[in-house]
């Protein structure tokens, strides 16, 4: 099958023994994710009594004999975008150390949601995957660059990334700052120089530039991660939850937000649709970090391929510190409720992608 026809993954046969049973152009919206069917699929609370299951959730819509495998689609999309990174960095023109750094850490796997977050988005609003690859790479390379920033001393100073050795640990701090700054820009040459290769106007692929740039900067991550070192150490009564969604709407929510506005807008989306999977990915950003937060406090370093527990050691304000965990789980419910909500009025096929991607993350314990 050619990884970028991956509209729905459409499978006939037995369906899966982890599978949620859905109505295919149903959108169920429950207050809380306990409300979820959970056969098969532990929620954030049980990941101590779950530790020796897959690490992974196999999702799927059932309607009769078929199934819709986002694990796979997920998988096809990793791949595609996996081998599109690998050849952007390439013969790069720089000093080896340099290029080295760059591609240990993009090529270093991880779930590639952004990216699959892009693609889909696209697909959604009726555009051919291959179009949003471009931008589903550059933010995937905007991604890896904040991990790196913020592995090192002067932010988080986490020594594991993905399971092994972070960036700066690897090849020093001055290679790791400046290979996330190349990072960075490369993403946006990126989308400059390939865009047009995979059939995208001119004046789409500059509104992904404008929202990939705006996620970055002073609208983005960067404002966010100078909002989060300021309210470390601080007790817990005094970071509001107001603070704390204006630092995890800009360092986390705002890429998740831009990579499915940039797949929508190179896929040709209008204006309306493009709102809405705005305000769809916006939801699913903050479901993102709030799943992040609780993971945080109930998985082990080996489950997270990183630090365990290093938000609490840091005295970071975090969800289930400011709202408790049975707070920030019921909050987890509302945000994918509201996520879930905006696929309303989209091509029920075309959302089922979006649809589980919000549920994988939802549900996922790494």
């Amino acid at each position: 099958m050619n990884k970028l026809a991956s509209s729905c993954f459409l499978q006939h046969g037995a369906p899966s023994s982890q599978s949620f049973k859905l109505k295919p152009c149903h959108v169920q919206r429950s207050p809380s994710l306990q409300l979820f069917d959970r056969r098969s699929v532990s929620m954030p609370r049980r990941a101590a009594d779950h530790a020796a299951r897959a690490t992974t959730v196999d999702v799927a819509v059932v309607t009769g004999t078929t199934t819709f495998d986002i694990e796979r689609y997920l998988s096809a999309n990793a791949r595609t975008v996996h081998d599109a990174l690998d050849l952007a960095l390439q013969g790069l023109g720089c000093p080896e150390v340099l290029r080295e750094s760059m591609r240990y850490s993009v090529l270093a796997g991880g779930k590639r949601l952004r990216p699959a977050l892009a693609i889909a988005a696209c697909e959604l609003v009726g555009g051919p995957a291959a179009a949003a690859v471009p931008v589903a790479c550059a933010v995937e390379m905007m991604h890896t660059a904040s991990l790196i920033h913020d592995d090192m001393p002067c932010m988080d100073d986490d020594p594991l990334r993905r399971g092994r050795p972070s960036n700066h640990v690897a090849f020093g701090e001055p290679t790791a700052l400046l290979s996330g700054d190349a990072l960075l820009a490369l993403a946006f040459e990126h989308v400059a120089r390939a865009s047009a290769g995979a059939g995208v106007p001119a004046d789409r692929a500059l509104r992904a530039v404008l929202e990939l740039g705006s996620a970055a900067g002073v609208g983005g991550i960067a404002a966010g991660q100078v909002a989060d070192m300021a309210s470390q150490g601080a007790s817990s009564g005094s970071v509001s939850l107001a603070a704390l969604e204006y630092i995890h709407v800009h360092k986390t929510a705002r890429l998740v937000e831009a990579a499915a506005v940039s797949g929508a807008v190179v896929g040709g989306g209008g204006d309306g649709e493009v709102e809405r999977v705005r305000r769809y990915a916006h939801f699913l950003g903050l479901l993102l970090q709030v799943v992040d937060d609780v993971l945080d406090v109930t998985a082990t370093s080996e489950q997270l391929g990183k630090t365990a527990g290093k938000d609490a050691a840091a005295g970071k304000a975090t969800y289930p510190r400011l709202m408790g965990m049975e707070g920030a789980r019921a909050y987890m419910g509302e945000l994918l409720a509201k996520a879930e909500a905006e696929l309303d009025g989209f091509d029920a096929a075309r959302a089922v992608p979006l649809l589980h991607l919000a549920r994988f993350m939802a549900y996922r314990q790494h």
